[in-house]
């Protein structure tokens, strides 16, 4: 196969550093390796043969280096590269075809610029640039594999990263299992679908040049881009330039500004708080997602070292006297990838690139049984023992929830490593028959947020009918002899002379127009509590999500409990709605604190009869 002529190498990646010749053309320094997959994702090669060769100059079969009787051994000029997308939710093979080609594109050279040489004025030149450059933007392609991932209420955590749980997307097929007899194993791979709420994201480059006859052959060698997370995320002008730091991409820094993936405004932010978010005692999915890049911390070891061998949330209680309860989460810490270190202990790897969940609503806290404690004499992984005491008392008004790494050294040093995020107790009792309305939603960061609004439910039908018109039944006569000829035999009981309830004439229980089908749907409405600005702004992301759920607790979502305790855990279930506002007001400086009327028709339509 031949080669080609001159240089190769990355222009635009969409992972740039501040050391970067094109680092200064986007925002902040684009560093960190977890990206919006709504963002454009661009990749770029350059291409450099000499200093002759600008973007005007077309690629020439004269450039063939090869022998005089070879037109495939040789080196030649670039014409086309092509760009094949890797994805996967498993940078560590889990599976030998973990890497799935989504698309392949095959690019020619970018259109040709000019810039300008020389000073201003008279003296200045103006000629295309040196070299070719190949540029695609895979952001489309890559967000058709993308778009959440709900974890089973009163679940800690999802079954698995590489799978996740309730995934969007398109439904898997469910009949190819991986076995050779026809009854299969129980689980396969192929009837399950990835996690919806990240990926990694390869880019592979290779190169077709034009050789010595004229023809486009495929030269030696690829360039692979640096691996990078890309998620389900929307990134809005006005405000998300932090966005673009490393402020939701959890790595090794000391840095305590780390953020899980929402924004719920109960985050403490230089020492202040807008807002304590409500969970009600009852309450069995209050979920926190985030993304780990590297589960290591600076120097956190007694030696300096920076190895980590447990990771968690924490949850401090407090009640009227200050904090009561203190103990640890750690569900999602069974998803990480692990390692065995020199001293055969094993730990968490430090690369995870990893989206994580874990579940901290009040009922799994008190109810599940996996609360955990510091255990400074484990010798095996996990490093925890079972905490026994209280957790959420009658007298816990709130509580603190974030991310801790605690080293492997003899004093199993914490660190804290994201913001501290709070929670108030609401224990307002239900209102029968109504109760309230628990709403969950894929958020802007690509997470999933909650939220339970608790005044003025109303619920009703939105109804339409197709008419058909049809031939009138005949309505001038009756049949009036009952008996027939009235003789004799087993026809001696004269109604039995009819044979349907219909013969002959008042057909008028039917007809002319008639209604062949009846479209229902089930319409409700509920509003929230009064709401500051920070609130409301956080809430609007209800009305902008395309994925909204409300929980439901019915004999259809009992029965999955019943048959499935550990699939399902709870008898609630997500059930898909559909937000029907066309407007919503999120900030009145006249009347103040503002109201959402949250308006919603459930996505399964109301099921009748065709006639």
């Amino acid at each position: 196969m031949a080669g080609y002529n001159g240089e190769l190498s990355w222009g635009i990646q969409p992972l740039d550093s501040d050391t970067s010749n094109l680092a200064g053309a986007f925002w902040e320094t684009r560093d960190n390796y977890l990206k919006s997959v709504n963002d454009p994702l661009r990749y770029q090669i350059q291409w450099f043969n000499g200093s002759s060769l600008t973007e005007e100059v077309e690629p020439s079969a004269a450039n063939f280096t090869g022998l005089p009787s070879s037109t495939t051994v040789g080196n030649g000029d670039i014409v086309n590269v092509v760009f094949k997308v890797y994805t996967t939710t498993d940078e560590a093979a889990l599976f030998p075809t973990a890497w799935n080609l989504i698309g392949t594109i095959k690019k020619s050279r970018d259109m040709i610029n000019t810039q300008r040489i020389g000073s201003f004025g008279n003296s200045s030149t103006y000629q295309p640039p040196k070299g070719h450059r190949f540029t695609i933007d895979v952001s489309q392609l890559v967000a058709d594999e993308l778009s959440y991932s709900l974890c089973p209420i009163k679940k800690g955590t999802w079954q698995s990263n590489y799978f996740g749980g309730m995934n969007g997307g398109l439904t898997m097929q469910d009949n190819v299992l991986s076995h050779n007899t026809a009854d299969g194993t129980p689980v396969s791979r192929y009837n399950v679908s990835l996690n919806g709420t990240f990926r990694t994201l390869r880019i592979e480059a290779s190169f077709e040049i034009i050789n010595g006859d004229g023809e486009i052959v495929s030269a030696d060698g690829v360039l692979n881009s640096t691996n990078i997370t890309v998620i389900n995320s929307v990134n809005q002008f006005e405000k998300d330039i932090l966005y673009y730091n490393n402020t939701f991409s959890i790595a090794d820094s000391s840095d305590v500004t780390y953020q899980f993936l929402t924004r719920c405004p109960n985050a403490v932010i230089n020492g202040l708080i807008d807002f304590k978010k409500p969970v009600r005692i009852d309450e069995q999915a209050e979920w926190l997602q985030f993304y780990i890049r590297s589960n290591y911390y600076n120097s956190i070891n007694d030696s300096g070292t920076s190895t980590v061998g447990a990771t968690a949330i924490k949850i401090v209680t407090y009640d009227s006297g200050g904090i009561e309860n203190t103990f640890y989460l750690r569900d999602f810490e069974d998803n990480m990838i692990t390692t065995v270190d020199s001293n055969n202990k094993t730990r968490p790897s430090q690369n995870q690139n990893q989206m994580f969940v874990q579940n901290i609503s009040p009922d799994y806290i008190k109810n599940s049984g996996k609360v955990w404690a510091k255990d400074n004499s484990r010798v095996t992984f996990p490093y925890w023992s079972a905490y026994t005491s209280n957790t959420i008392t009658s007298n816990t008004i709130y509580y603190e929830a974030y991310l801790v790494k605690i080293g492997m050294g003899v004093s199993y040093v914490e660190k804290r490593v994201t913001k501290v995020y709070k929670y108030t107790i609401d224990r307002e009792d239900e209102k029968i028959p109504y109760g309230f309305v628990r709403f969950h939603w894929l958020n802007s960061l690509g997470g999933i947020d909650s939220y339970t609004a608790k005044r003025d439910v109303v619920e009703g039908l939105t109804i339409s009918r197709d008419v058909i018109e049809r031939k009138s039944g005949d309505r001038t006569w009756y049949q009036n002899d009952k008996g027939g000829n009235g003789s004799g035999g087993f026809n001696d009981v004269q109604p039995y002379q009819y044979h349907s309830d219909t013969m002959r004439g008042g057909d008028i229980y039917k007809g002319g127009r008639e209604v062949s089908n009846v479209n229902a749907e089930r319409v409700k409405s509920v509003y929230t509590e009064p709401l500051n600005k920070s609130v409301a702004k956080w809430l609007e992301e209800i009305m902008l999500s395309p994925n909204v759920w409300i929980e439901m607790d019915t004999d259809a979502t009992e029965m999955g409990n019943l048959r499935n305790s550990y699939l399902r855990p709870s008898t609630k279930e997500y059930i898909p709605v559909i937000i029907t506002n066309s407007d919503v007001e999120t900030v009145n400086q006249a009347e103040g604190l503002v109201k959402f009327n949250i308006e919603y028709t459930l996505s399964h339509k109301v099921i009748t009869q065709r006639n």
